[in-house]
Parts: C-alpha cells; structure tokens; sequence
C-alpha cells in the first residue's frame, strides 16, 4: 500500500511538471502556468490543515489565521517602508519559523478541548487574528495592508507577477519537497504519535505517549506550514492584502478541501486542492465570464452569476461526501484498509 502511494504521488508530480506545455495549444486567458498557482497555495495550506485534524485528529477552523499572520509578517520583513528588507528567501525562512509562535499560542490553551469546543476556539481565534490586523495601523496600515512588495528572486532572476511560468516551477517545487518532508514525518515514530493521539488518546497515553507534546507539535507543523503559504500568497500578489481577506471563508474552503479529499491522506490533500479550489479559481471564474460574453446573463446580476453560488456548492460536495464517501474521495492508506476489511 505505501509503495502504491509514492508512486501514485510521483506519477501526479510528473503529470504536473509537463502539464505547462498545454499552454502552447491553448489560448493566453487559459494558460495552466497561471490558473494552477493559488491550487498550489491552498495546497501548502492543506498540507498544514492535514497534520491538525487529518493526522491528530483535531477540528481546526482557524487556518486562516495562520496565513495572515504569515502573509504580515512576511511583508514587514520583505517592504521596503520598515527596516528589516530582507530578501525572499530570507524571509520565507523566518516567517515559516515565526508561525510556530501563533500555533503554540492557539495550541496550549486548546490542549483539553475537543471536538466541538477546539472548533469553536480556534474559529474565535481566526476572528480575533483578524480584527488585531485591523485595528494595529502603526504596524499593519490597516485596510491598506502592505505595498508594494518587491518580486522574489534566484540566481538574479526576478519572478514578477507576468512571470507565470517561472512562478508555477517555483511554487511546484515547494509542494513537492514539502510533500516529502510530510510523508516521511507521517511514516516517522512523530506521525505515529498523532494518529495514535487521533484513534485513541486515552490509549495512547497510557502506551507512553505524550499527549500534549503530540498536539503541540500538530499544532506548531500545521501553523508553519499555513505562514508559509501566507507568505507565497502575500508575495505573489506583491502585498499583504487587507485583514479581511483571511476571514472564516478560507477556513472553510481549506477544510473541503482535506475533507473531500480525504483526511489523513496526502494524495487527497493536492486533488482535494485541485478539485476545490480548481473549480472556485478556474472553473467558476470562465462560466461567469463566458455567461457574459454570451448574453445569458446581465453583468450586474447577483443571483444568475455562478461564482456567487460556490459556497452552496461547497456545502453540497461536504453533504455528498459525508454521505457516500465519508473517508473521501482518497482515504487515507489506514483509512482504505479499514473500509476493504469491511469495518
């Protein structure tokens, strides 16, 4: 079975390096190299969501809070209106570390919390996160957030925004190394410890297992990985955006997304992605448009427009999934043995 997933993992990879060749046949507004680079970003985050409550089996609504907190702190590092200016390499490194100190801090007050009550928690979090951005102008310009932000660089290659190709490399080479770090930690004595700490905690304590030190390293991997996706996201757009953009919704869409996908599962966690947040970016995006262009629909209208409807339609593929595929549409490699041993 776990030879079965490295190489369905690498054969997705591969399929992923070549598929920008396809924006040769197609037309520039269709071009994969540009619509797959937020698939790639909530991916990152997915990955991070997958450690809390696939792996650990604790109900985090409150990711997006990690990412803004990533997204600021990279730009105040990186913006050439505060002192630090570091590069963006430099900067990558110390905002994915500095997310460790949110998680810890969403983390150590959760520790006796489940279910319902972390959920409830961890979205207050996320609200709270939110208005500080808001509401700190001296440090985080309010509304305005952080601009501009200088274009990454490697080897004296700048990636600018119309860079598109050099930016889906990019960014398919960061998913790809952290999906190897993060398959080795789930198949390590660490990733071991949070599974037992998800079947069982009860049990798992009284096998030696450290409990709080489980949940909080989940929590510290999952709040590293989220900054870090922050911080691509806030440098691709070359700002940090307003507070308002990490509201509850992006919670919400990186929760379908390890949920559809399949919690617990890697390989559940990038289709998850791509099918997600494929059809919000992508799919959604041409349909409106192209209702337009036809006539079917007037530009100003709210309720025929299809991207005003993808939060039902989340809602509808949670409700689906829940009930013909509550394990997803790719368990996870435990998951898929229970369900062919017919428990």
């Amino acid at each position: 079975m776990i030879k079965k997933v490295v190489k369905s993992l690498w054969f997705l990879f591969a399929i992923a390096a070549v598929l920008p060749l396809l924006d040769l046949l197609v037309p520039r507004e269709y071009r994969i190299s540009e619509q797959m680079r937020p698939i790639f970003i909530f991916a990152i985050m997915g990955l991070g969501l997958n450690v809390v409550t696939g792996y650990t089996g604790l109900l985090n609504l409150g990711v997006a809070a990690f990412m803004a907190s990533g997204a600021y702190c990279y730009a105040i590092l990186t913006c050439d209106i505060y002192p630090f200016q570091l590069g963006f390499w430099p900067a990558l490194v110390v905002t994915s570390l500095m997310g460790i100190i949110p998680g810890l801090i969403l983390g150590l007050p959760t520790l006796r919390l489940k279910g319902d009550y972390l959920a409830i928690v961890t979205l207050g979090f996320g609200e709270i996160v939110q208005d500080c951005l808001r509401n700190l102008e001296v440090v985080t310009k309010g509304t305005q957030g952080i601009n501009p932000l200088p274009a990454p660089t490697l080897f004296g290659f700048a990636f600018r925004a119309d860079t598109h190709l050099a930016w889906y490399y990019l960014l398919l080479g960061i998913v790809t190394l952290l999906t190897i770090v993060i398959y080795n930690v789930e198949h390590s004595r660490v990733g071991r410890e949070w599974m037992a700490v998800r079947e069982d905690e009860l049990a798992a304590t009284c096998m030696g297992i450290n409990s709080v030190k489980t949940k909080l390293v989940a929590f510290s991997v999952g709040a590293v990985l989220c900054s870090l996706a922050g911080a691509l996201w806030a440098s691709y757009l070359a700002s940090s955006g307003e507070p308002g953009n990490y509201d509850f919704q992006i919670s919400v869409i990186v929760l379908c997304i390890v949920i559809v996908g399949g919690m617990g599962s890697l390989y559940g966690v990038l289709l998850g992605s791509l099918l997600m947040i494929g059809f919000n970016s992508i799919v959604l995006v041409r349909l409106s448009s192209l209702l337009v262009e036809s006539g079917f629909i007037a530009t100003e209208s709210v309720f025929t427009t299809p991207n005003n409807w993808k939060y039902m339609v989340f809602g509808f593929a949670l409700i689906l999934t829940m009930r013909y595929r509550p394990h997803g549409l790719f368990p996870s490699e435990i998951k898929s043995y229970e369900v062919s041993q017919g428990q």
